[in-house]
């Protein structure tokens, strides 16, 4: 299988690539720059020399002897052997030598320009010679008249210059393999930390993975925050928006208390808690979630905080323990009206058709008098529904639950799901607190239209509450019972209220326990 190349080793490639290029050429433009500074600096050494020998009075009182040369040419060679040119040449205006490294030259032309010299100037040259190529000066010699009685060349052959680069190539190419490997070690170093902030992957498999999580992200159905480690939202998919009320174009690049969020879910991001299924309000909506501390390689990274809705889900699972309450009521019903048909039967065996016949009826008109009272008030079907099942349920517990002669609620002014969901969680939440009670055990229910607005009371014997526990029994998770599952009921009966802008509150009964009201008003 071919192996893929990870970010930072392509990096790492290209940073050597790039490195040895630069190095490279770094070094060229070093040696050109030498080779440049080695060719001026002989320029001015041999102009310099030729100047000196050009005023030296004995080669002024020597070119005007019999014989120059004898004079001129152990001069010239001490010179030259002095300042490690490689040739002093000193000449006729005509070109003829006078001195030369080379005696068999002596006496011959002198190849190369002089026009300059005999013009009174300084002739500066690379010349290919009888030595080889050099580069040269050539200067005039005067008189003490001015005139010009001679000429003074000096030079250094390139191959000269070339040994003196080649003598600092060992320094300049230490220089440029100690700045190849620091820049070589720089890049491992770097690639190193890339490898490891990106795991060794490929661009393919990043882009992949990019592609592929992002659309888990947005597909998801549940809401997702990821908070990083110094409290600032790095993450929230597209249901975690949705279900925290954020704006698709706001961005989420802040501090968790920086973004708006609802308060109970701002409170717990910024608690770094580890929580599972915890009920959360935001905004009209029950969210159950669940948080954790992420970690990578023994590094914590920051929290994931998941969202689910259970507003529906709770809405839908109070119906459902009311149809199940309902039957489970039907189901004893039957049992008990089994007992009864016995009873009667047995009675009328025994010759006392009276007895059995008053008993027979008594529970069938106290049966029939609940029904007709709940389907007289209450025109809703589902909630008279409601109200027959809770009832047979709380005679199931021993409570006795009433509905108030007062209820009147004609037509569906709500919708059924809405009254379900505060009628059933508030007849709930009074059966569990009149079942720990002493007897008498009662709820008294009144649901009816009043001044543009449904008005729900549940009255109930049990403890009651202290003010601290009626300023918050509507709010999320509180609750009087034990384990998981409950504190949710009133805080659903809440947002429904704030859904319809109506009110809720809790007051003391006469005589003991609470009163539930709540009041929602009708839109128009």
């Amino acid at each position: 299988m071919r192996r893929r190349w990870s970010i930072a080793g392509q990096l790492f490639a290209l940073q050597v690539v790039v490195v040895s290029l630069l190095v490279a050429g770094g070094g060229t433009g070093a040696v050109l720059l030498a080779r440049r500074d080695a060719h001026d600096a002989a320029v001015e050494e041999v102009s310099a020399v030729a100047e000196a020998i050009a005023r030296s009075p004995m080669v002024v009182d020597a070119v005007r002897g019999p014989d120059p040369t004898a004079l001129l040419q152990p001069y010239a060679e001490a010179t030259r052997i002095a300042t490690g040119t490689d040739f002093v040449v000193v000449m006729a205006p005509d070109r003829t030598r006078w001195t030369h490294p080379a005696r068999e030259l002596i006496g011959q032309r002198f190849a190369g320009s002089v026009a300059g010299a005999l013009a009174g100037g300084t002739v500066v040259e690379q010349y290919k010679g009888s030595l080889g190529e050099s580069v040269r000066t050539v200067v005039p010699v005067r008189a003490a008249d001015g005139t010009i009685v001679a000429l003074v060349s000096v030079g250094i052959t390139t191959e000269a210059i070339n040994r003196k680069l080649l003598g600092q190539a060992p320094a300049v190419g230490l220089a440029t393999l100690a700045a190849l490997l620091l820049a070589a070690a720089g890049a491992w170093l770097l690639s190193r930390r890339l490898r490891r902030q990106t795991h060794g992957l490929g661009p393919a498999e990043m882009t992949r993975m990019y592609e592929y999580y992002d659309a888990v992200l947005h597909a998801v159905r549940e809401g997702l925050v990821v908070v990083d480690r110094d409290g600032r939202v790095a993450l929230i998919n597209d249901e975690g928006r949705r279900l925290l009320g954020i704006a698709e174009d706001t961005p989420v690049d802040r501090r968790v208390e920086e973004l708006g969020l609802p308060a109970e879910a701002a409170e717990l991001l910024s608690s770094r808690r580890t929580t599972v299924d915890e009920p959360v309000a935001a905004g009209a909506r029950v969210l159950v979630a669940s948080q954790r501390e992420t970690r990578f390689a023994g590094r914590a990274l920051g929290t994931v905080l998941t969202l689910r809705d259970h507003t529906e889900l709770r809405a839908l699972t109070g119906e459902l323990d009311s149809v199940r309450g309902l039957t489970q009521a039907l189901q004893a019903q039957a049992h008990e009206a089994a007992n009864r048909l016995h009873t009667v039967l047995t009675l009328i065996e025994l010759g006392r058709p009276d007895e059995a016949i008053r008993l027979a009826t008594a529970e069938l008109a106290q049966a029939q008098q609940l029904t007709d009272q709940v389907v007289g008030a209450v025109a809703e079907p589902a909630l008279a529904a409601l109200l027959l099942g809770k009832s047979a349920q709380a005679g199931e517990r021993g409570v006795e639950l009433t509905v108030d002669p007062g209820s009147r609620v004609t037509g569906e002014p709500l919708p059924s799901r809405d009254l379900l969901t505060v009628v059933g969680n508030l007849v709930d939440n009074a059966l569990e607190a009149v079942a720990a009670a002493p007897p008498p055990r009662r709820v008294r229910v009144l649901v009816r239209e009043q001044d543009g607005a449904v008005l729900v009371r549940v009255t109930d014997t049990g403890p009651g509450m202290t003010p601290e526990q009626a300023a918050a029994a509507f709010r999320r998770g509180w609750t009087t019972k034990t384990g998981p599952g409950h504190g949710v009921g009133l805080a659903l009966v809440r947002q429904v209220a704030d859904r319809y802008g109506g009110s809720y509150e809790v007051t003391p009964a006469e005589g003991g326990g609470a009163v539930l009201t709540v009041r929602l008003p009708v839109p128009s």
